[in-house]
C-alpha cells in the first residue's frame, strides 16, 4: 500500500536556484521534509545558492550524496546563501525542519538513510497523467 503525504505546513519554505546570486532553474519546498535524491527533480549537484524562510529554530541540511550520505552542511535560521562555495555543485538531498535538529539527530538521519517519521519525505517524482481529453462546454442555442 502506498503512503502519501499531505504537506500544509508553510514554514520553513527553502527555494533552492541553480546558479549563484538567486538566478537560474528555481525549486521550492516546504514544511519538515526531506528529499533523498534532488536527480528527481533534475537538480543533482547543481546547487549554488539558497534561501531558507522561517523561524530562528529552522534546519537545513545538505548532503553530498543521495539517501542523506556524505559530507553535510548545516544551515539554521532563515538564511540567505548567494553561493554556496564551498558546497557549490555538491548536493544531492536535503531535510528540512520547523525545529532545530541537533548532530544527534542529523547523524540519525544519516545512519537511517531516511527522514524521521513525522516528516514528509519525497522518495521519487511522480509524473502528472495526461488528461486525454479537454472539457469543452456545450454550445447553448
Amino acid at each position: 500500500m502506498k503512503k502519501r503525504a499531505i504537506v500544509q505546513q508553510t514554514r520553513p519554505r527553502l527555494t533552492l536556484w541553480s546558479d549563484a546570486n538567486f538566478s537560474g532553474n528555481s525549486l521550492r519546498f516546504r514544511g519538515d521534509l526531506g528529499v533523498r535524491n534532488l536527480i528527481t527533480f533534475g537538480f543533482n549537484d547543481v546547487l549554488s545558492s539558497l534561501q531558507l524562510e522561517g523561524g530562528p529554530q529552522n534546519t537545513l541540511v545538505l548532503f553530498e550524496d543521495v539517501n542523506y550520505q556524505g559530507r553535510r552542511k548545516v544551515y539554521r535560521g532563515p538564511v540567505n546563501v548567494s553561493f554556496l562555495s564551498d558546497f557549490n555543485d555538491v548536493a544531492s538531498s536535503f531535510i528540512i525542519s520547523r525545529r532545530r535538529l541537533s548532530n544527534d539527530e542529523i547523524r540519525r538521519i544519516q545512519r537511517r538513510g531516511r527522514a524521521p517519521g513525522n516528516f514528509a519525505e519525497i522518495l521519487k517524482r511522480t509524473k502528472m497523467k495526461k488528461m486525454t481529453k479537454s472539457f469543452r462546454p456545450k454550445k447553448r442555442k
